[in-house]
């Protein structure tokens, strides 16, 4: 499969799964409405996709929002599979995408040696 077909059925995926988020499709307790998918990656076979997720608010939050996708794997898996139209449709994994948190925290730490340097 050319890379070019990859990285779009990881776009259509990553779009869908984002839709299905903000549209409420998908109903659960523990999913905040704040939460967005930051990447999916494909296995080459296309068996699996880890879905990456994030948000901005606490780590509980995101935790939690982690599990209830996780429970609703197999709703969204079946949701995929109609509007991919693909013979397979990969086996969902979500996990917390915590590249932004610690993207700020660096952040900070520069911040504060600026400050330091200054004084």
């Amino acid at each position: 499969m050319s890379d070019y077909v990859h990285q779009r059925l990881e776009s259509r995926i990553q779009e869908t799964i984002s839709t299905m988020i903000v549209t409420r499709e998908i109903k659960h307790h523990g999913l905040s409405p704040f939460v967005s998918v930051s990447e999916v990656t494909l296995s080459r076979d296309k068996a699996y996709a880890t879905v990456w997720v994030t948000t901005f608010e606490d780590e509980q939050t995101l935790q939690q929002s982690v599990e209830a996708l996780q429970h609703a794997a197999g709703f969204i898996q079946k949701r995929l599979g109609v509007l991919l139209k693909t013979r397979n449709t990969p086996k969902l994994r979500f996990k917390a995408d915590t590249s932004l948190k610690e993207a700020q925290a660096m952040h900070e730490l520069i911040d504060s040696l600026h400050v330091n340097d200054e004084q």
